[in-house]
């Protein structure tokens, strides 16, 4: 599965609590946000997909690649940008090793960054 699909299933489940909700902000019949989520969005008309990412407050940047923002990325980003680089690379090497953790090194990870 694509790596978009798990983001908006989980940022649906936080801010909608169902598909059905979703659907009907949305304005996209049920069937077809379902049959997204299930079979991966990376099958979806684009245009859907992209109105689907605004509701949920999705950017997709750098050749589409997904990044929710929510307040507490948003606070955690403000806070990295005051920080000197012994400071950013604490928190990268701190975030690379929380990343593996979480993955349960299913993600390879580049560490030359």
């Amino acid at each position: 599965m694509d790596g978009l699909t798990p983001i908006i299933k989980k940022n649906i489940k936080t801010k909608y609590k169902s598909v059905r909700r979703f659907s009907e902000e949305l304005g996209i019949p049920q069937s077809t946000v379902v049959s997204a989520l299930k079979k991966g969005v990376s099958g979806t008309a684009f245009e859907t997909v992209c109105k689907m990412c605004s509701l949920l407050d999705i950017k997709l940047v750098d050749g589409l690649y997904p990044v929710s923002f929510n307040e507490e990325a948003k606070d955690i980003i403000e806070k990295i940008a005051y920080l000197d680089d012994a400071g950013k690379h604490a928190v990268h090497t701190v975030l690379l090793m929380e990343y593996a953790r979480s993955t349960k090194g299913k993600v390879e990870i580049d560490y030359s960054k």
